[in-house]
């Protein structure tokens, strides 16, 4: 009997063939999440420019204003009230993921958020005189600045130094005690700027952190639907910074 050729049409096809395609779907999926990385960037950038705005505009509001600085400093109530405020907000943002989530709620608890710190801040400073508020203004802005750019250029990780920052931050914690133990015998100048200096420092290293965690071009980085917890770690950072830089270069008003 002759034998006829043996047909391949039931043959599996081969690694080449299978795989064929997956260069494309890689590329394109890449790609896609390139799109979503740099959209989820702008949002947040634009809601801190928001916050950052409202912010200055407070602080200067009850910086160059004496009625509205005289009547915020004889009312401390409206402090404590912002406050309580802040702290339920922010417990409110951080602790509950979908919450956080959850439009509109999220962008309504942010304002509030916001609107408390600002007020906040804008009640300790003045207190200060106003050419030291302007310069720890224009300090903070720099350094941001700065953080910015050697993020978005750096090889350093700053995502993979988490040791060094809880180091940092129990050094400050630690600080924090031993002032709030020596202060009822008597103010004690370096103690204070050795505190400042440290906070300054660490909240500088954590804006790179987050910087960091926003781009998503480290070991670790936030998920863009973290929209919101990311623009609230950025403006606690640059608030926190604003705050170390008033303690350590401030002086108060005659």
């Amino acid at each position: 009997m002759k034998k006829g050729k043996v047909s391949n049409d039931n043959e599996p096809p081969t690694y080449q063939e299978a795989t064929a395609g997956y260069g494309e779907m890689e590329a394109q999926f890449a790609w896609d999440d390139k799109n979503i990385r740099r959209t989820f960037i702008r949002k947040v950038y634009a809601i801190l420019m928001l916050q950052l705005s409202v912010t200055v505009g407070i602080v200067a509001l009850f910086t160059f204003c004496a009625p509205v600085r005289f009547y915020i400093q004889t009312h401390p109530s409206l402090y404590m009230a912002s406050y309580i405020m802040f702290f339920a907000t922010y417990i409110a943002l951080s602790c509950c993921g979908e919450l956080r989530r959850q439009f509109p709620w999220n962008v309504m608890l942010l304002v509030c958020f916001t609107l408390s710190m600002a007020f906040m801040m804008g009640f300790v400073s003045s207190f200060y005189n106003t050419k030291s508020v302007m310069l720890c203004l224009g300090i903070t802005a720099l350094v941001c600045l700065s953080v910015s750019v050697f993020s978005f250029q750096s090889r350093i990780d700053v995502t993979s130094c988490q040791g060094v920052l809880f180091s940092l931050t129990m050094t400050l914690f630690l600080c924090a005690i031993t002032i709030s133990i020596v202060v009822p015998f008597g103010y004690v100048p370096w103690l204070h700027a050795t505190y400042a200096v440290i906070g300054a420092i660490l909240f500088t290293l954590f804006l790179a952190f987050d910087t960091q965690m926003l781009l998503g071009n480290k070991r670790y980085a936030i998920s863009p639907e973290e929209y919101i917890f990311a623009t609230l770690s950025l403006y606690l950072d640059i608030i926190y910074l604003f705050s170390f830089l008033l303690q350590i270069l401030g002086g108060g008003r005659e």
